[in-house]
């Protein structure tokens, strides 16, 4: 079964400075979401059912326990932070039914990231009501990847189900179409995000390859293709993958527009796209197409 795209993971310096940053670009964060292992979130979520997750440290003394005690998540989260800087986009997560049945499958393919996690937190919603969300990930990573890695995620007790507030965005976005990962060689790693998308669908293209999950484009593209669709040359060399754009749908591109123009925000078009460049509180080039 394709596992759909559920959500990115964004690792911030500070979480009302990210708040404030995606506020200004006109999406609805919701409430502040405190993990038990020191980690705190702001999330941006979509009418499509996936979301943004924008993650930044509540404690250190808790992320380095967690991390003592084997937390992989807070580990690779400390570990990007080391190398590359509190801002950027550091993983990708896609849903899933049986996170034990992938955990034991990465495995086999010699690209799991590690021991399981299993928590919960609670989630609190626009009308003050608050409830706890369960969830399992297991981890997928390549180690020629340091700076990227892949969870499949299965929620045990859902988010609650009437969000529809927090999904509604004044920039007109209502959910991601694509997802781009930059490495000099980006064929090295099509059967890696096969793994976590649990697909064998891939397209070779002018600039690297894609792949199909089941509601979102995964592009994988050189530094020249990066340059060709979102005007971005990665500074680095490194050989590695990088989390590097995220494409989001919107139904009006002109409103779009006009409410970056209104809150002062540069961005560019190309390619019928708008393109916002990374910044403090987003660590990933933001684009916009529209789709009806």
């Amino acid at each position: 079964m394709l596992h759909p795209l559920d959500h990115l993971v964004l690792p911030v310096t500070n979480i009302d400075l990210a708040r404030e940053r995606l506020g200004r670009l006109g999406f609805t964060v919701a409430a502040d979401g405190r993990h038990p292992f020191g980690t705190v979130n702001a999330c941006v979520f979509f009418s499509d059912k996936t979301y943004l997750e924008p993650l930044g440290v509540a404690s250190a003394k808790e992320c380095e326990e967690s991390v003592r005690h084997g937390n992989v998540f807070v580990a690779r989260d400390q570990a990007f932070r080391f190398r590359c800087g509190n801002d950027g986009f550091s993983a990708a997560a896609f849903s899933t039914e049986d996170a034990d049945a992938d955990h034991a499958h990465f495995v086999r393919a010699r690209k799991s990231g590690g021991a399981m996690l299993e928590f919960s937190r609670l989630i609190k919603m626009p009308d003050g009501s608050q409830s706890t969300g369960t969830f399992k990930l297991a981890f997928a990573a390549d180690l020629r990847a340091p700076d990227f890695f892949l969870f499949d995620c299965q929620r045990i007790n859902a988010f609650p189900a009437g969000r529809s507030a927090l999904e509604k965005h004044a920039n007109g976005a209502t959910g991601i179409s694509e997802i781009a990962l930059s490495a000099p060689e980006p064929e090295a790693f099509g059967s890696f995000l096969q793994l976590a998308a649990s697909t064998t669908e891939i397209e070779r293209t002018p600039f690297g390859v894609a792949i199909a999950a089941a509601n979102a484009r995964i592009s994988l593209l050189s530094p020249e293709g990066m340059e060709a669709y979102f005007d971005s040359v990665p500074l680095t060399v490194d050989k590695g993958l990088r989390g590097s754009a995220i494409v989001f749908r919107t139904t009006d591109l002109a409103v779009t527009e006009a409410l970056l123009a209104d809150n002062g925000m540069p961005y560019t078009r190309k390619n019928n796209r708008i393109l916002v460049k990374p910044a403090p509180g987003q660590g990933a080039i933001f684009a916009f197409e529209e789709t009806r």
